[in-house]
């Protein structure tokens, strides 16, 4: 009885740990979105990695971290989470384009590389994404992704998808070194066509802090 008795209270314990633990996984990454979306870019990828050490499982999902890499300029360390990622989640587009954008801004990157080892991506049914990985492997133009986005849409949805676009493409021309055409793309993504979700917010960011570099 007594025996029983302690094993039941392991198993509390250890349920209260393993809660605890859950706990703190969502507070640090709270806390690291919070960081990210206010420009302190160091500060989210260590709430981040805090997180993920004490839940290690959570890292090849942790795309935000990638994004985060970029804005600070470890491309490497970039290219890594979302090869990563890849493994995980295998439709999404924007994971490709990301891959591609650390691999254009490392140290030894360029386009050609970064198409060399453009990640092949198959069912992502959300629009304009089709176009956007087209654009990045070489087969696309921005007026095709425009047009694409624009196409029998209105209204919120029109607005959403001509934010990613424009986003897309800011990215797109930062890569290829065409700081105009990146900014006003931004522009239009941050402002114009601002959207609240997450990607909306990182066109915000975007915008805010190449702002503040030019500056």
């Amino acid at each position: 009885m007594i025996f029983r008795t302690i094993l039941l209270s392991l198993a509390l314990v250890a349920g209260l740990v393993a809660q605890d633990r859950k706990l703190s996984v969502g507070a640090l990454y709270d806390q690291g979105e919070e960081s990210f979306f206010e420009g302190k870019i160091k500060e989210a990828i260590l709430d981040w990695d805090r997180e993920i050490a004490l839940m290690p499982q959570r890292g090849p999902h942790h795309w935000q971290r990638g994004l985060a890499l970029y804005y600070l300029g470890q491309y490497e360390k970039g290219v890594a989470q979302f090869e990563s990622h890849q493994k995980v989640n295998g439709h999404d587009v924007e994971n490709a384009a990301w891959h591609f954008l650390c691999i254009v801004r490392q140290e030894d990157g360029s386009v050609e590389k970064a198409r060399k080892k453009f990640i092949p991506i198959k069912g992502d049914g959300r629009v304009p994404m089709k176009e956007i990985h087209d654009l990045y492997g070489g087969k696309g133009t921005a007026e095709v992704v425009l047009a694409a986005a624009k196409k029998n849409a209105e209204g919120m949805r029109l607005r959403n998808q001509l934010c990613y676009a424009h986003l897309y493409l800011g990215l797109y021309y930062e890569a290829l070194e065409k700081p105009e055409k990146s900014r006003k793309h931004m522009k239009l993504a941050a402002v114009d066509f601002k959207m609240d979700h997450y990607m909306g917010k990182v066109a915000q960011l975007h915008h805010k802090l190449r702002a503040k570099k030019k500056k």
